[in-house]
């Protein structure tokens, strides 16, 4: 009987999870890779690649000699993550489904899945850290690479999750892992990283959407009330977008270099079904100097103390300074920050993760904002 502790890690296809399978080996553990099929609807269709993928991971695990099994999670993500993903975009919001695809399939579906494996632990290529505090609690920090970190994706993991989680990634940089693919001479070593709808992939986005939510064209209107044109449904725009808007032609005003500003969306107005478009980035509609936030989700368990911390509030965002303030109830169902340099574009559906240095303490879901001006 082994007395290596074993570790069923996700191993997706991709470098860094399949990188994470081999240093896990070299570190001593039993490993079995799990790779997961969440998406069924055009598995054929040029834009789900999952069977590529498999062939990717299985060859993978050929090469750094560790055993894998394919287990299809599909009905799970329709039901926990892609349902909650739709009511989200109809009801004019814009969702993160990698934050839900985290806290229900790779780290409740899957780490389930895992445990009746036999598994001791859990790993996944993400770039992030876990720690065990003096106090004996589990703490999510940020990923040594900054510029890969992806804490902000992980903010709603328990302690039950991190206690049983490795991220074998945390501690290096991309550039590294890369190097580490091409010296073992893993078979998908140049493969590009993954980009889309976290297990759906990268398509054409109005266009999948179309196929899934009811929709209502409506006016487009500018703050002082124009109709400048007819949008095609609200939830196929997000606050700050600035392509695909569709205003053709329409004539703008030159800036002070004689320049024209380009438009964006600030405002939607679900109960007219009216899109309004403001010109230039620094537009005060844009601009939110507080926001509040719901489905809160703690990594200790219980909500920071309110006082001074960082928050993003989308991903690849720097670190903002806030005054967090969570209304000093212990059953406090949202949370209120205010920023000290006035946010861009914070977008009701996203996630606002707050921070404390590099330690990740939780976060909630974006509700509403209070402007600048």
């Amino acid at each position: 009987m082994s007395n290596k502790k074993r570790v069923v890690i996700g191993m997706s296809g991709g470098v860094d999870s399949s990188v994470s399978a081999w240093m896990l080996k070299q570190q001593g553990y039993e490993v079995i890779g799990l790779f997961m099929k969440n998406w069924e609807d055009d598995d054929d269709s040029e834009y789900c690649s999952t069977r590529q993928d498999w062939i990717d991971a299985v060859s993978v695990a050929d090469v750094i000699g560790v055993d894998i099994e394919a287990v299809n999670f599909a009905a799970e993500y329709k039901d926990r993550v892609f349902a909650e993903f739709l009511r989200e975009y109809q009801a004019g919001r814009t969702p993160n489904p990698d934050v839900l695809c985290n806290a229900e399939i790779k780290f409740k579906a899957f780490l389930d899945h895992a445990m009746k494996l036999g598994a001791d632990l859990i790993a996944t290529g993400h770039y992030a850290r876990v720690r065990q505090a003096a106090s004996g609690r589990f703490e999510l920090l940020k990923a040594v690479d900054a510029s890969k970190d992806q804490s902000y994706f992980l903010h709603r993991l328990n302690q039950s999750q991190l206690s049983r989680t490795l991220f074998p990634l945390g501690e290096i940089e991309k550039t590294e892992v890369r190097k580490i693919a091409e010296q073992i001479q893993l078979p998908n070593a140049k493969k590009k990283d993954s980009t889309g709808i976290c297990f759906i992939g990268e398509r054409p986005f109005r266009e999948f959407l179309n196929r899934y939510l009811s929709y209502q064209p409506g006016p487009m209107k500018t703050p002082g009330g124009d109709v400048v044109g007819e949008h095609v449904g609200l939830s196929f725009y997000t606050l700050g977008q600035r392509k695909g808007i569709g205003l053709g032609g329409m004539k703008t005003h030159k800036n002070a270099g004689g320049d024209s500003d380009p438009w964006y969306v600030a405002r939607k107005d679900v109960e007219n079904n009216t899109l309004y478009i403001v010109q230039g980035h620094d537009h005060p509609w844009l601009l939110s100097s507080t926001l509040q936030a719901g489905q809160l989700s703690w990594v200790a368990g219980e909500a920071p103390d309110s006082g001074r911390l960082s928050a993003k509030t989308r991903y690849r965002q720097a670190d903002m300074a806030c005054a967090f303030d969570s209304l000093l109830l212990p059953e406090a169902e949202n949370f209120t920050l205010k920023f000290t340099d006035p946010q861009w574009a914070v977008t009701p559906g996203q996630s606002a993760v707050l921070y404390d240095g590099d330690v990740c303490l939780g976060g909630g879901i974006i509700e509403s904002s209070g402007n600048a001006a």
